[in-house]
């Protein structure tokens, strides 16, 4: 392999290793003010996008230890980010709703492989924040009820006595 081809591929691997997920684009016919606007939006999301050969890139998930199966065709990008999966393919089905591009393939969360309609799931899910101040509040909510019950009885009994002792107006 030619020097330049294994720097490449060692700036993949490092890239994938790097992201708890990638997600591989088809980026076929998106104008350079299109691609920029992506990237723009992306980073915003805390995810970026790079254009990748394909042979580079099957050489690099597979040194990353990514289990790639079925041929890469097409224009490539992959988005890769340190943050939420959600954010990314929020941003991805977004911008492919007002442009009608990129087209999403696929992508890998973990060790799993997401299918373009998970991707889409994954999508419309709430920000990551927001799942977990609801999970918060899930595992509140029990302490909440029990002081509640548990301070019904004595506020009951205050009230009893305020209304027995207070002198009349």
């Amino acid at each position: 392999m030619r020097a330049e081809k294994a720097s490449l591929t060692q700036e993949y691997v490092a890239r994938l290793n790097a992201s708890p997920f990638f997600l591989v684009v088809d980026y076929r016919g998106l104008k350079v003010g299109q691609f920029q606007e992506l990237r723009r939006r992306l980073r915003q999301a805390g995810a970026e996008v790079h254009v990748v050969k394909n042979t580079i890139f099957r050489l690099a998930a597979k040194e990353a230890g990514w289990a790639m199966w079925g041929a890469l065709a097409g224009q490539l990008a992959v988005v890769t980010g340190r943050r939420d999966v959600s954010a990314a393919a929020k941003v991805l089905k977004t911008f492919q709703a007002e442009f009608e591009k990129p087209k999403l393939q696929f992508g890998f969360l973990g060790n799993q492989r997401l299918e373009r309609a998970a991707v889409l799931e994954l999508a419309d899910l709430p920000p990551l924040e927001v799942l977990r101040g609801r999970l918060l509040g899930l595992l509140q909510a029990p302490a909440s009820q029990l002081v509640r019950l548990l301070g019904t009885p004595a506020t009951q009994l205050a009230r009893v006595l305020e209304a027995r002792f207070k002198p009349a107006a």
